[in-house]
């Protein structure tokens, strides 16, 4: 059985599943992440639920087939069956790394109590950050223990091109496809992630287990 981790490695390099409308069902990478992926006309379910449980509940949905993983009467049943929260249906991109040091003087932070720095580890294991002039870039292991990268552009200095120069800085820091996940509504960023080169791949809908629950991906074996 393919993994979580090898569908999303595949699609890194532009290889997907076949777009034959169906729904692949595959096991959490760790207790912490649970959710959807959705790629051209196939989706894949990563839980540890019941996969007749995600069949029968998709074929109960009155909508288009190739919509019914991100419907919002799947992801509330999904939700309620999990005593999981979820935020919203974000973009899944991915942009390979790129030869050499970062075009931007960054200074990595050391202090694990930075709030930002706190508010990633309850998402990723591993997390590095960086800081420059009116912002901050992080990197750490997320869903399936992909490479992920976030950016935070301080109110002042936003529209100035600082957020696309902090993707693309993120590009030169990693050995490996780097992915975000961005709100489909947040236009600025999804231009600055697309202007540094990296590539839309479908939608997904993560599923967190509760705040204080135990279980990460270095629990599983996946972290750095």
């Amino acid at each position: 059985m393919e993994t979580l981790r090898d569908i999303l490695d595949a699609a890194a390099r532009g290889v997907f599943p076949p777009a034959d409308g169906g729904t692949t069902v595959v096991p959490q990478a760790c207790h912490r992440d649970a959710g959807v992926l959705s790629f051209t006309a196939h989706s894949v379910v990563f839980t540890d639920e019941d996969p007749a449980w995600v069949h029968a509940t998709l074929r109960g949905l009155d909508c288009d087939a190739l919509a019914a993983t991100l419907n919002p009467r799947f992801l509330t049943a999904f939700l309620d069956r999990t005593g999981r929260r979820s935020e919203t249906v974000d973009a899944m991109l991915v942009g390979d790394p790129l030869p050499g040091g970062p075009p931007l003087a960054l200074r990595e932070i050391e202090d694990v109590d930075h709030p930002r720095i706190a508010y990633a580890r309850r998402r990723r294991d591993g997390i590095r950050a960086w800081t420059t002039t009116g912002g901050v870039l992080l990197t750490g292991r997320g869903v399936g223990g992909r490479l992920e990268v976030s950016v935070e552009v301080d109110e002042d200095v936003r529209h100035r091109g600082l957020g696309r120069a902090l993707v693309t800085a993120a590009r030169h820091l990693v050995e490996e496809p780097l992915w975000a996940q961005v709100s489909p509504g947040n236009a600025r960023s999804m231009r600055a992630f697309q202007a540094a080169g990296y590539r839309p791949v479908g939608a997904e809908a993560v599923l967190l287990a509760p705040v204080g629950a135990r279980g990460s991906a270095e629990d599983a074996g996946v972290a750095e």
